[in-house]
């Protein structure tokens, strides 16, 4: 029961996550919000790190990678899907995010040298079949003008900076950095990199008092970004890292699901046919047909990133 708790912890967390951004978009730029929400997010890592004793005095090389990490998995790749959901309904791109997956294979192979493994090939293809089925009107008259079309670049986009993301993670671990308090510095560091850039180049120092925005800021930071990351850490000790992978397989079907009750996205026989491929994708890849030693290594963000292959640790991100 404690597992299963464990499991639907960072499953329906994530898997709602991607709706409730559509509170943080809009009249508040979305550098800021981002920036809000990590600096919540970073702080009460730094205080769960010092509670728990953990590592936290690195040199300022390591500080520097950290630094590298925290802009792409908590800066410019959350900056980037934010602007998405202007153009796309919640569950797409959340849909769309799911290929992080197979883009962490990707870039593992460049830049870790890792080796590609004929199911995650065979993922990979049936995830980009899946893509361009439920997008297939939208890229049969491609226009840079079409608002989808601009959703699925910076869905993608915000995808491909997360995945660099993950990269640096897993370096940063070769490196001996541990998770978690690179995590909250990382976290810390991409928050105020977007203040600051949102400050220099001219935008407007915004914020919501209501309670839809305030609201939807707590549960991303609390929730989101502390709460699903500590289940899912907890999860992976329990049953190991390739099974705790599968929640990335359910999220973006909640995520699909809040789409169809609260932004009445209509499906047709296209985005049905492209979502399951995009999720049977995800089932090959993850599987293991051998038993491997794991490394219970994880990065959040709303839909987990996992297996990066051989010897790069498991991965989590939002």
């Amino acid at each position: 029961m404690k597992n299963i708790l464990l499991f639907l912890t960072p499953t329906l967390i994530w898997g709602s996550t991607w709706f409730v951004i559509k509170f943080q978009v809009g009249n508040v730029d979305a550098m800021y919000s981002v920036a809000y929400r990590f600096g919540i997010a970073g702080v009460l890592m730094l205080a769960v790190s010092r509670l728990w004793k953990l590592k936290m005095n690195f040199t300022l090389k390591e500080h520097g990678y950290i630094l590298l990490q925290g802009l792409f998995l908590f800066g410019f790749n959350y900056w980037l899907i934010y602007i998405s959901e202007l153009y796309l309904t919640s569950g797409l791109v959340g849909l769309l995010f799911s290929l992080l997956v197979f883009l962490n294979i990707l870039n593992g192979r460049i830049f870790l040298k890792t080796a590609f493994e004929y199911r995650v090939v065979l993922g990979a293809l049936f995830g980009l079949i899946g893509t361009g089925l439920i997008f297939h009107k939208d890229l049969s008259q491609f226009s840079f003008s079409d608002d989808r079309v601009i959703g699925v670049m910076f869905a993608v986009s915000g995808t491909f900076v997360a995945s660099l993301g993950n990269i640096t993670s897993a370096a940063n671990q070769q490196r001996g950095i541990p998770v978690i308090p690179s995590n909250a510095y990382g976290m810390s560091y991409g928050a105020l990199a977007m203040f600051l850039i949102a400050v220099v180049s001219g935008k407007p120092i915004t914020f919501e008092m209501n309670p839809s925005y305030i609201g939807s800021l707590f549960y991303l930071a609390i929730l989101g970004s502390v709460v699903a990351f500590g289940a899912y850490l907890t999860l992976i000790g329990n049953i190991g890292a390739g099974k705790a992978a599968y929640v990335s397989v359910i999220a973006p079907v909640i995520a699909l699901l809040l789409s169809t009750i609260f932004e009445d996205y209509t499906w047709s026989f296209y985005s049905l046919a492209g979502s399951v491929l995009i999720l049977a994708g995800n089932i090959i890849a993850l599987s293991r047909p051998k038993p491997k030693t794991s490394f219970p290594r994880v990065q959040e963000m709303e839909v987990p990133v996992q297996t990066l292959e051989k010897n790069l640790p498991d991965q989590l991100t939002e």
